[in-house]
């Protein structure tokens, strides 16, 4: 049997994290049983579903790294075999219409709460013969009897009866159909062995399941994963922080990281908490996923996010990190080569906007100090020194940070002073503030040119 999964989302707003990870267990199931990993857009309901989410879908599974070998297929796309498959129920008598007004339906609602009884439609059109004229939606006609039983790969054995189970509404009025069918012709129609998906959808199971196998389908294998929650215990939302995997991006967290840190909200492989790519799908295993709830915790991903930042190929690394420059509008290319910026940055950051605002004075001019800094290292009594740094940095034909550091270290000795009383001076000259990597390696970074105008305008200021 060729393994199929599907991560399917409704496209009424951006990919968020739980929708993400659902994306990664699917496609690292897939991966690891050498099958096929499909994207489906469940774009039926046509009022919330909008084009930039769609596009924000797209663009969070690409920037994830999580490649799809079919799709993205479009609900919206499917409509007539919708149609095609409810005119088959409704012939076969396993659909009805249901010409009940939204009126009296809400009253029956009413009068069922009231009574504290269980609100569902008490399937009053369900046997009806004659057609009436007037508006109606079609309803599945659910078993009466019986129980509906399948075994989750997460949760076990999971047993619902038929008589709690309502006659879903398959098509709307406008003759659209609903999310519940829609997905059972998919998956059928698209040969899904597999189902990963929130344990939010757990009560549609039973329905779906009744449904595909009234269009003689085999149901396929069920994985419902838990809840991501906040610090807090409380379900995960915007008031934790992002949510949206796209801001993760925005406030400068590596893919890598993301992926390496969502995998590890409800799924465990010993101990191990850092995985590459390989060993994810090496180890993941529907059975490891835990039944509980996962806690998200920020503070964890941040040091996920540097541990990557510190680890992986600079050169990949950088690559992401242009995209903190482009936004802030830095031209790259006037300046070191950006893969030697991480490995000098990445002890001293968390995110890679951090990254990229503590590394600006590489590739634009210093046009001002920090006022503190200036007075403390800016002064006519280091005026000497920087006349001197400059002078011996003139004549060094080697601009490499060995030699530079060499430099440095003679200076303070020739001067009988500490060497950070000639490091500093020169950093608040030629980066704008007291905090940079190691001199030599700063200097060398941002060039001998640039070096020497900028020790040329901290000489005029001290002056």
């Amino acid at each position: 049997m060729s393994i199929r999964t599907r991560f399917a989302p409704s496209p009424t707003g951006y990919l968020h994290v739980g929708g993400a990870r659902t994306a990664l267990f699917c496609w690292l199931y897939a991966k690891q049983q050498q099958g096929k990993f499909i994207l489906r857009i469940e774009d039926t309901d046509l009022e919330r579903s909008t084009a930039e989410s769609i596009q924000a879908i797209l663009d969070g599974m690409a920037w994830l790294g999580l490649e799809y070998d079919e799709g993205p297929i479009f609900q919206t796309d499917r409509f007539d075999r919708y149609q095609e498959v409810i005119q088959k129920l409704l012939q076969e008598g396993k659909a009805y219409k249901c010409y009940c007004s939204k009126e009296r339906l809400e009253d029956l609602r009413q009068c069922q709460i009231d009574n504290k009884e269980k609100p569902m439609y008490d399937r009053r059109c369900r046997e009806l013969i004659e057609t009436k004229d007037c508006p109606y939606v079609i309803r599945f006609k659910n078993p009466d009897e019986g129980v509906v039983r399948f075994t989750d790969a997460v949760c076990g054995t999971i047993e619902f009866k038929n008589s709690e189970l309502d006659d879903l509404v398959i098509a709307r009025g406008d003759g659209t159909p609903t999310y519940n069918f829609t997905v059972v012709v998919d998956d059928l129609d698209m040969g899904m062995t597999h189902v990963i998906r929130g344990a939010d959808h757990l009560n549609n199971t039973p329905r779906q399941i009744n449904i595909m196998q009234a269009l003689g389908g085999t149901p396929p294998i069920y994985a419902h994963v838990p809840m991501i929650l906040g610090d807090d215990g409380k379900r995960l939302s915007k008031r934790h922080g992002a949510v949206s995997v796209l801001q993760y991006q925005s406030d400068g967290y590596l893919p890598q990281a993301l992926l390496n840190y969502i995998v590890r909200l409800g799924w465990s492989y010993g101990d191990q908490e850092i995985f590459t790519q390989e060993e994810m799908i090496k180890y993941f295993d529907l059975t490891h996923i835990s039944h509980s709830p996962a806690a998200f915790n920020t503070e964890k991903l941040l040091w996920l996010n540097q541990h990557y930042m510190k680890t992986m190929d600079s050169n990949i690394v950088a690559k992401h990190l242009k995209w903190h420059f482009d936004r802030l509008g830095i031209d790259i290319t006037v300046g070191p080569d950006l893969a030697d910026v991480v490995k000098c940055q990445a002890e001293r950051c968390k995110t890679l906007v951090e990254m990229a605002e503590k590394s600006k004075y590489f590739f634009v001019e210093v046009t001002e100090y920090e006022e503190k800094a200036a007075r403390k290292n800016l002064k006519p009594e280091t005026l000497k020194i920087l006349q001197l740094v400059r002078e011996k940095l003139t004549q060094l034909s080697d601009w490499q940070a060995e030699p530079i550091h060499q430099i440095i270290i003679n200076i303070a000795e020739s001067l009988k002073i500490k060497l950070g009383k000639v490091a500093q001076p020169i950093r608040v000259a030629v980066t704008g503030g007291t905090i940079s990597p190691p001199i030599d390696i700063t200097l060398q970074l941002i060039g001998k040119g640039r070096v020497y105008q900028r020790l040329d305008a901290a000489i005029k200021y001290c002056k």
